[in-house]
């Protein structure tokens, strides 16, 4: 079993995603659609990563992952989802199922994938914690913005991270960026040389004179 009370430098990224999403319309159509909200918090500073995709989906979770580490400058030993579907194929107690690919994420990064434990809310309390900033200190000065691409959604967010980073919480009489550079960043692992390349793993089977469908050539070259 494992404990999420403790917050020990540079060792857990907690990620989930907003329940708030934003509208993006389309300039050419007028055609509205959700951007998402992902959502990464590290243990010992609160130092939060927030940006916009356009879904939840495996890609789009993969990417975020990726300019986490890169806004952090370096990855933690401890990677904290929420069971989202795209990282965690079976949630379980003690033996949760992690996705293929998003392990070979992980392996790439030299961190490991500890889900939070299904029904135990101080597992996410910290990500849940960090959302519900992000929904107050972000989403809501968002509100009454209008954005036609994601491109303006995550210009828009930046600037807002960087308040809310810098912004002294009383009970500390630090920021939570004064707390990242003290704590967390010396402890977080180097960044790879290169950054992970998004391959995702599928099972084919072969037809009766051995082809395989079209879409397995890119994979196999």
């Amino acid at each position: 079993m494992h404990a999420f009370t403790e917050r020990a430098a540079g060792e857990r990224l907690f990620v989930d995603y907003a329940g708030h999403t934003v509208d993006v319309v389309c300039p050419k159509t007028g055609e509205v659609r959700t951007a998402q909200i992902f959502v990464a918090t590290l243990g010992a500073s609160n130092d939060t990563y927030v940006e916009a995709t356009w879904t939840q989906s495996l890609p789009d979770w993969m990417s975020s992952h990726v300019r986490a580490f890169t806004f952090f400058s370096g990855v933690p030993a401890q990677l904290v989802p929420d069971n989202l579907k795209a990282g965690v194929t079976k949630a379980c107690f003690y033996n949760p199922a992690i996705n293929r690919t998003y392990g070979d994420m992980a392996n790439h990064y030299d961190t490991a994938i500890i889900p939070a434990r299904p029904h135990k809310p101080k597992d996410k309390a910290k990500v849940e914690g960090a959302v519900l900033l992000a929904e107050r200190w972000i989403l809501a000065r968002l509100r009454n913005q209008r954005f036609f691409g994601l491109d303006e959604v995550n210009a828009a967010i930046r600037p807002l991270l960087e308040q809310l980073n810098g912004k002294i919480t009383r009970h500390l009489g630090a920021s939570r960026r004064d707390l990242f550079e003290r704590l967390d960043r010396p402890a977080l692992k180097a960044l790879p040389v290169a950054p992970y390349v998004y391959a995702e793993w599928k099972q084919w089977c072969a037809g009766l004179d051995y082809d395989l469908p079209p879409e397995t050539s890119l994979s196999l070259m």
